[in-house]
């Protein structure tokens, strides 16, 4: 799997990540939900260089121009809830796009800091052949992800296979590599060096559902 990490380079997308990390702006849930989904803007132009392109003829009102469109069937699949800002962002530049939504949460069997990651909904299209886009802002030890794709497979088998997030975490970078195929990719605005005990990034941001949506009580 390769990696592209947006903040390599400097750019307008480093007062974003800027913004979702400062403990005091992030009270303004709108704002946070909006920087989510400017990053995803931001990932999505950048991803769109490796798609497949077809030359198409255009009138216009004093004549004739070609130039080279994609002809990728593209879905995108976001990991709610928190996945829902980015693929509006995702969404934003790809707006023909077909649409897939799956849950996956950390459940914590006996209240302690071990948990399962488990998928309880899946809606999609077929995947079959298509470029699939798998969106969640936070990639902490990638279990979602693997759970995600798993869970994906009776959609049929994709031609190719982007991986979208905001902040991620070296450990949860290489278990991906480990597990997605070679010719998959991701592309990340940022990478943290650690993961806490319970399995959060550090310095991270937080919990991005909750930061977007409001709290939510623990079952």
């Amino acid at each position: 799997m390769q990696v592209q990490e947006i903040l390599r380079t400097n750019s307008i997308a480093n007062k974003f990540i800027s913004q979702l990390r400062d403990v005091n702006i992030q009270k303004d849930r709108m704002r946070f939900r909006r920087n989510i989904e400017r990053l995803g803007e931001i990932m999505s132009y950048e991803l769109s260089k490796e798609l497949n392109y077809q030359d198409n003829k255009v009138q216009t009102p004093l004549g004739e121009s070609t130039i080279s469109n994609p002809t990728n069937e593209v879905v995108i699949c976001s990991i709610l809830r928190a996945g829902l800002p980015l693929h509006q962002g995702i969404l934003n530049y790809f707006d023909d796009a077909e649409n897939s939504f799956i849950s996956a949460y950390r459940h914590h069997p006996n209240n302690d800091e071990k948990f399962e990651i488990l998928v309880e909904y899946l809606a999609s299209p077929s995947l079959e052949g298509k470029t699939l886009i798998l969106a969640d802002p936070m990639l902490a030890t990638g279990r979602s992800f693997c759970n995600v794709l798993k869970a994906l497979e009776t959609m049929g088998k994709p031609a190719k296979i982007h991986l979208v997030s905001v902040i991620g975490s070296l450990e949860g970078i290489e278990y991906l590599k480990k597990e997605f195929p070679e010719n998959s990719k991701l592309w990340i605005a940022t990478i943290d060096k650690e993961l806490d005990s319970n399995g959060y990034i550090v310095p991270g941001l937080g919990d991005a559902g909750d930061l977007c949506y409001g709290g939510k009580m623990q079952h």
